[in-house]
Protein backbone atom coordinates (compact mmCIF):
# COMPACT_ATOMS: atom_id res chain seq x y z
CA UNK A 1 0.00 0.00 0.00
CA UNK A 2 2.85 2.38 0.83
CA UNK A 3 4.46 1.62 -2.53
CA UNK A 4 1.21 2.44 -4.33
CA UNK A 5 0.87 5.78 -2.53
CA UNK A 6 4.47 6.65 -3.34
CA UNK A 7 3.99 5.65 -6.99
CA UNK A 8 0.85 7.78 -7.31
CA UNK A 9 2.57 10.70 -5.57
CA UNK A 10 5.59 10.48 -7.88
CA UNK A 11 3.29 10.34 -10.90
CA UNK A 12 1.42 13.44 -9.71
CA UNK A 13 4.69 15.28 -9.04
CA UNK A 14 6.22 14.41 -12.42
CA UNK A 15 3.00 15.22 -14.26
CA UNK A 16 2.83 18.58 -12.47
CA UNK A 17 6.43 19.43 -13.38
CA UNK A 18 5.97 18.54 -17.05
CA UNK A 19 2.57 20.22 -17.27
CA UNK A 20 3.77 23.43 -15.65
CA UNK A 21 6.41 24.07 -18.30
CA UNK A 22 4.20 22.94 -21.15
CA UNK A 23 1.15 24.89 -19.98
CA UNK A 24 3.07 28.10 -19.43
CA UNK A 25 4.55 27.96 -22.92
CA UNK A 26 1.32 26.89 -24.64
CA UNK A 27 -0.81 29.48 -22.83
CA UNK A 28 1.69 32.21 -23.64
CA UNK A 29 1.73 31.30 -27.36
CA UNK A 30 -2.06 31.00 -27.60
CA UNK A 31 -2.79 34.36 -26.01
CA UNK A 32 0.01 36.21 -27.78
CA UNK A 33 -1.37 35.01 -31.14
CA UNK A 34 -5.04 35.42 -30.18
CA UNK A 35 -4.90 39.16 -29.48
CA UNK A 36 -6.27 40.98 -32.54
CA UNK A 37 -5.75 44.48 -31.14
CA UNK A 38 -1.93 44.66 -31.14
CA UNK A 39 1.26 42.60 -30.94
CA UNK A 40 1.53 41.73 -27.25
CA UNK A 41 4.98 40.16 -27.62
CA UNK A 42 6.37 43.35 -29.20
CA UNK A 43 4.85 45.38 -26.37
CA UNK A 44 6.44 43.11 -23.77
CA UNK A 45 9.82 43.47 -25.52
CA UNK A 46 9.38 47.26 -25.37
CA UNK A 47 8.85 47.01 -21.62
CA UNK A 48 5.10 47.66 -21.53
CA UNK A 49 4.38 46.81 -17.89
CA UNK A 50 0.61 46.91 -18.42
CA UNK A 51 0.76 44.17 -21.06
CA UNK A 52 3.24 42.18 -18.98
CA UNK A 53 0.90 42.37 -15.99
CA UNK A 54 -2.02 41.09 -18.05
CA UNK A 55 -0.01 38.27 -19.65
CA UNK A 56 1.31 37.23 -16.22
CA UNK A 57 -2.25 37.09 -14.87
CA UNK A 58 -3.38 35.08 -17.90
CA UNK A 59 -0.60 32.54 -17.32
CA UNK A 60 -1.45 32.31 -13.64
CA UNK A 61 -5.20 32.00 -14.26
CA UNK A 62 -4.80 29.32 -16.93
CA UNK A 63 -2.51 27.38 -14.61
CA UNK A 64 -5.06 27.56 -11.79
CA UNK A 65 -7.79 26.23 -14.08
CA UNK A 66 -5.57 23.45 -15.42
CA UNK A 67 -4.55 22.44 -11.92
CA UNK A 68 -8.22 21.70 -11.23
CA UNK A 69 -8.32 19.44 -14.29
CA UNK A 70 -5.16 17.67 -13.18
CA UNK A 71 -7.04 16.12 -10.25
CA UNK A 72 -9.07 13.88 -12.54
CA UNK A 73 -5.92 12.58 -14.24
CA UNK A 74 -4.40 11.69 -10.89
CA UNK A 75 -7.68 10.00 -9.86
CA UNK A 76 -7.65 7.89 -13.02
CA UNK A 77 -4.03 6.87 -12.44
CA UNK A 78 -4.73 6.06 -8.78
CA UNK A 79 -7.68 3.91 -9.86
CA UNK A 80 -5.53 2.16 -12.47
CA UNK A 81 -2.76 1.41 -9.96
CA UNK A 82 -4.90 0.44 -6.96
CA UNK A 83 -7.42 -1.79 -8.72
CA UNK A 84 -5.85 -3.18 -11.89
CA UNK A 85 -8.15 -6.23 -11.92
CA UNK A 86 -11.28 -4.13 -11.60
CA UNK A 87 -10.38 -1.62 -14.28
CA UNK A 88 -10.81 -2.49 -17.92
CA UNK A 89 -8.63 0.43 -18.97
CA UNK A 90 -5.31 -0.33 -20.61
CA UNK A 91 -2.28 1.87 -20.05
CA UNK A 92 -2.65 3.28 -23.58
CA UNK A 93 -6.30 4.13 -23.01
CA UNK A 94 -5.38 5.70 -19.68
CA UNK A 95 -2.80 7.91 -21.41
CA UNK A 96 -5.36 8.87 -24.07
CA UNK A 97 -8.03 9.68 -21.47
CA UNK A 98 -5.52 11.71 -19.45
CA UNK A 99 -4.53 13.70 -22.53
CA UNK A 100 -8.21 14.30 -23.33
CA UNK A 101 -8.90 15.53 -19.78
CA UNK A 102 -5.96 17.91 -19.87
CA UNK A 103 -6.94 19.08 -23.37
CA UNK A 104 -10.49 19.76 -22.17
CA UNK A 105 -9.15 21.70 -19.19
CA UNK A 106 -6.89 23.75 -21.47
CA UNK A 107 -9.74 24.48 -23.87
CA UNK A 108 -11.97 25.58 -21.00
CA UNK A 109 -9.21 27.82 -19.65
CA UNK A 110 -8.63 29.48 -23.03
CA UNK A 111 -12.34 29.93 -23.68
CA UNK A 112 -12.98 31.31 -20.19
CA UNK A 113 -10.16 33.84 -20.31
CA UNK A 114 -10.90 34.93 -23.88
CA UNK A 115 -14.64 35.30 -23.36
CA UNK A 116 -14.16 37.12 -20.05
CA UNK A 117 -11.72 39.64 -21.52
CA UNK A 118 -13.89 40.24 -24.59
CA UNK A 119 -17.05 40.60 -22.51
CA UNK A 120 -15.36 43.03 -20.12
CA UNK A 121 -14.01 45.00 -23.08
CA UNK A 122 -17.52 45.32 -24.54
CA UNK A 123 -19.01 46.34 -21.19
CA UNK A 124 -16.54 49.20 -20.66
CA UNK A 125 -16.34 50.26 -24.31
CA UNK A 126 -18.59 53.29 -23.65
CA UNK A 127 -15.98 54.57 -21.15
CA UNK A 128 -12.68 53.54 -22.77
CA UNK A 129 -11.13 50.99 -25.11
CA UNK A 130 -9.19 48.60 -22.90
CA UNK A 131 -7.01 47.25 -25.73
CA UNK A 132 -5.94 50.73 -26.84
CA UNK A 133 -5.21 51.80 -23.27
CA UNK A 134 -3.23 48.63 -22.67
CA UNK A 135 -1.19 49.23 -25.80
CA UNK A 136 -0.40 52.76 -24.57
CA UNK A 137 1.00 51.22 -21.39
CA UNK A 138 -1.82 52.22 -19.04
CA UNK A 139 -0.87 50.14 -16.00
CA UNK A 140 -4.19 50.79 -14.25
CA UNK A 141 -6.03 49.13 -17.15
CA UNK A 142 -3.52 46.26 -17.11
CA UNK A 143 -4.15 45.66 -13.42
CA UNK A 144 -7.93 45.79 -13.87
CA UNK A 145 -7.81 43.33 -16.80
CA UNK A 146 -5.47 41.07 -14.81
CA UNK A 147 -7.96 41.12 -11.94
CA UNK A 148 -10.83 40.28 -14.29
CA UNK A 149 -8.91 37.25 -15.57
CA UNK A 150 -8.01 36.04 -12.07
CA UNK A 151 -11.55 36.43 -10.75
CA UNK A 152 -12.96 34.51 -13.71
CA UNK A 153 -10.49 31.67 -13.13
CA UNK A 154 -11.51 31.43 -9.47
CA UNK A 155 -15.14 30.93 -10.45
CA UNK A 156 -14.51 28.59 -13.37
CA UNK A 157 -11.86 26.44 -11.69
CA UNK A 158 -14.36 24.51 -9.58
CA UNK A 159 -16.58 23.93 -12.61
CA UNK A 160 -13.64 22.50 -14.55
CA UNK A 161 -12.85 20.25 -11.60
CA UNK A 162 -16.45 19.01 -11.46
CA UNK A 163 -16.62 18.34 -15.21
CA UNK A 164 -13.33 16.46 -15.38
CA UNK A 165 -14.07 14.42 -12.25
CA UNK A 166 -17.46 13.44 -13.67
CA UNK A 167 -15.68 12.08 -16.76
CA UNK A 168 -13.37 9.76 -14.80
CA UNK A 169 -14.29 6.16 -15.66
CA UNK A 170 -15.41 4.21 -12.61
CA UNK A 171 -14.85 0.49 -12.11
CA UNK A 172 -17.80 -1.82 -12.12
CA UNK A 173 -18.64 -3.13 -8.68
CA UNK A 174 -20.58 -6.08 -10.03
CA UNK A 175 -24.24 -6.83 -10.49
CA UNK A 176 -26.82 -6.98 -7.78
CA UNK A 177 -29.74 -9.30 -8.24
CA UNK A 178 -33.00 -8.16 -6.77
CA UNK A 179 -35.58 -10.76 -5.77
CA UNK A 180 -38.71 -10.77 -7.85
Amino acid sequence: MLTTRILVSLFEFLLSVVMSGFIIYLTYRIFIKANPDFDMEAEIKKGNVAVGTLVGAILFAASMILQKGLGSVVSMFRLYVTSPGESSISLGKLALLSTAHLGLSMALAVITISVTLRMFGKLVRSHFYAGKELEKGNLAVGIILASVVLIASLYVGEGVSAITKALVPQPSIGQIEIMQ
